[in-house]
């Protein structure tokens, strides 16, 4: 018989894999794992390069544990910061929330979590990762939709949105190559992939925005600070207010585009 794998052999083989948190991974491979025999297989696929996420079927944001399945966008700590944001706004008291670009639905998930009643929808190209959003949807009430950007909301959403979170691709697509392992080969290109200058479908969700906010709705949407002059201009030609807001502890920048009222 096999002896199970313990904590400090788990660690010993993913340090020198070079994972850099080692002793926490092996700890959270452990409690995850089904069985133990389930361990090894699960060392070795992490060994290999594959995100710990993926890894443990589940990625911890905004203190909720969010299901991620393999070929899945990995919900960022730092976009915590725009959920923090978006929870700060004054909303009506039942608002409408939209995920955007939604990958596992992370963002809309944490979201609710702060609200008492909501009307939550959320879209991804993905396929992926629109089963993977509706696992963590569907719960909460929230209705997930397969298709680009707002072409697959329903009519009914029209000029009625009050929070649109938008975590858009911003990476350049000649910076992709420069990414770590983790994202660049075990996460979709559609969900990294920003154009040219990172700002390619923001350009495209800024220029559609307005038609589907509510009278005071708010878009909110991450991007790096070289990028918010393009960013801040691409809010405002699409007849939106504009307002940065940076984060030290999450080194994060998010901006925040208002209709008006």
């Amino acid at each position: 018989m096999t002896m199970p794998l313990t904590e400090s052999a788990v660690a010993a083989r993913l340090r020198a894999a070079g994972c850099v948190f080692a002793e926490d991974e092996a700890r959270l491979i452990l409690e995850t794992a089904a069985t133990p025999s389930d361990v090894p297989g699960m060392v070795e696929r992490r060994a290999a390069g594959l995100p710990l996420e993926h890894v443990l079927g589940w990625a911890e944001f905004c203190g909720l544990r969010v299901a991620v399945d393999p070929g899945v966008f990995v919900p960022r700590r730092r976009t915590e910061f725009l959920v923090r944001r978006a929870a700060a706004l004054d909303l009506p008291g039942r608002p409408v929330v939209v995920d955007l670009c939604c990958g596992s639905g992370a963002l809309g998930a944490a979201l609710a979590s702060h609200l008492e009643e909501y009307e939550l929808h959320a879209a991804d190209v993905e396929p992926a990762a629109v089963r993977c959003a509706r696992r963590n949807l569907a719960p909460l009430g929230g209705h997930v939709h397969e298709g680009d950007l707002f072409e697959p909301l329903p009519d009914a959403l029209r000029g009625r949105i009050d929070v649109l979170l938008a975590n858009v691709p911003y990476v350049p697509a000649g910076e992709i190559a420069l990414m770590p392992v983790e994202a660049r080969v075990h996460e979709p290109r559609v969900a990294l992939d920003g154009g040219a200058d990172g700002l390619a479908v923001l350009r495209r969700v800024t220029a559609g925005a307005s038609g589907w906010l509510a009278p005071g709705g708010r878009l909110l949407f991450e991007t790096s600070e070289r990028q918010v002059p393009d960013a801040v201009a691409a809010v405002e030609r699409g007849g939106l207010r504009a307002d940065v807001a940076f984060s030290d502890e999450f080194h994060a920048t998010v901006i925040v585009g208002a209709k008006s009222v």
